[in-house]
């Protein structure tokens, strides 16, 4: 082998006892701690969040080397799987006046909360979620698995959102213009709480962009990866979704990478 290769013998037996090389050893402990935090993120984190991970945890790395080895061994983020909307516009003179103009900035907790509705797919059936996000946090702070669309599901993630958080009068509720926001129940609810409504324009998605965005990150294989075979599973495994991985576990760029409860206390410690 070696005279066919031109090479010499010692220089074979020498490059044999030789072993793996530093930097090839530092390149598998390194490739272990990536596969481990993309793990811990369920296959969401591309090489930004990893790159921050590991600064964080104390490894000294180039991005482009993290880039380089998640492309050798297969590692993305998963790609965002593309829905339908399936929500019913309420007609223009029942819709509430745009108090966002898509500025999603805001200086502390429960001063804005998004909402919106989507649909996930069950055994022989849909289901629907339906969401309250804090525009602060990007914590999901209310939410309902239901089997319908109606107003009683917006109701429903509104008491859970009320029973969670302390809020104040003048607390901006956003969404999109679907018929169940412009429910009398809804409504009389917002009001006896003193919350401002707020509704994007029609058919404009960054209007609410914030929330789509959420729904985009469900949807990209997570949770919905497979389908429900039954009501009972969609919200065990959402709970465990939302609650447990999104809420305490997953990074977010715009949180300087921390998830949104990790967000929460930090701020709250430096108040």
């Amino acid at each position: 082998m070696c005279r066919l290769l031109n090479l010499s013998r010692s220089g074979f037996y020498a490059w044999s006892r030789r072993g793996i090389s530093k930097r090839a050893r530092a390149n598998q402990e390194l490739v272990q701690e990536i596969r481990r935090i993309y793990a811990e993120g369920r296959g969401d984190y591309g090489s930004p969040t990893i790159y921050h991970v590991l600064h964080e945890e104390g490894f000294r790395v180039n991005r482009k080397r993290i880039v380089r080895l998640m492309r050798e061994i297969g590692l993305r983020s998963k790609i965002r799987r593309h829905w339908k909307r399936t929500t019913r516009p309420c007609k223009d003179r029942e819709a509430a006046p745009n108090l966002l103009k898509q500025d999603f900035q805001t200086t502390g907790p429960n001063r804005v909360w998004l909402s919106d509705i989507t649909f996930i797919e069950c055994e022989r059936r849909w289901l629907y979620l339906t969401t309250i996000e804090d525009m602060w946090s990007r914590r999901i702070v209310g939410y309902a698995i239901t089997d319908h669309m109606r107003a009683e599901a917006v109701l429903e993630a509104l008491q859970m959102a009320l029973r969670r958080r302390a809020i104040a009068p003048g607390l901006i509720f956003h969404s999109d213009r679907g018929k169940q926001y412009v429910d009398a129940r809804v409504r009389g609810m917002l009001t006896t709480y003193g919350m401002l409504q707020s509704m994007s324009s029609t058919g404009n998605c960054y209007d609410n962009a914030m929330a789509e965005s959420f729904f985009a990150t469900l949807k990209k294989g997570h949770a919905l990866s497979e389908k429900f075979q039954s009501l009972e599973e969609a919200r065990r495994k959402l709970f465990e979704y939302l609650e447990l991985f999104y809420n305490r576990v997953r990074r977010h760029s715009s949180l300087g990478y921390k998830s949104p409860v990790a967000y929460e206390h930090l701020q709250m410690t430096l108040a």
